[in-house]
């Protein structure tokens, strides 16, 4: 059975599929989806600690499906802008997951940022990339570094 770990760049698949679809996304249904493909041996989805009730139920919604949650917490800055950003620990998490036993990576993001890192995992430990995220604001770049692209669409919305 294949051995499958997913990654969850939250605020983009929250931040895309509202722009896009104005809708929420299904990650009991992606579970579902990716489950069929084998073992889900990791599920890292990563989020930005908010302390509000919202926030809260959504975790422990994910968490109740199987995904371990990895906080970071929300910068305000003083120009009113704000900073939440979880490139470098997806990266990192991604980098050492693969060099396990894993057979296939899938990403949840349409981040170009990650194009080269998809293309690393593969030609260095042969493992196989799925990105999902919603077609209009996924990088090119990401979609051909991958595997396999799918788009978020209406099969995986709320």
């Amino acid at each position: 059975m294949k051995k499958i770990a997913l990654f969850v760049d939250v605020q983009n698949i929250y931040y895309t599929c509202r722009q896009a679809h104005q809708r929420q996304f299904n990650y009991r249904a992606l579970w579902q989806r990716i489950e069929q493909q084998g073992d889900i041996v990791l599920a890292n989805a990563y989020a930005i600690a908010r302390d509000d009730e919202a926030q809260h139920k959504f975790q422990n919604a994910l968490r109740h499906i199987g995904f371990n949650i990895q906080l970071k917490p929300y910068i305000q800055r003083a120009d009113g802008s704000a900073k939440g950003d979880w490139d470098v620990g997806i990266a990192i998490d991604i980098m050492d997951t693969a060099a396990e036993d894993i057979d296939t990576v899938v990403l949840l993001s349409g981040d170009g940022d990650f194009d080269l890192l998809l293309q690393r995992i593969r030609d260095k430990y042969q493992v196989h990339t799925q990105v999902y995220g919603v077609r209009a604001l996924t990088a090119n770049s990401l979609i051909d570094a991958a595997d396999s692209y799918h788009p978020i669409d209406n099969s995986l919305l709320i």
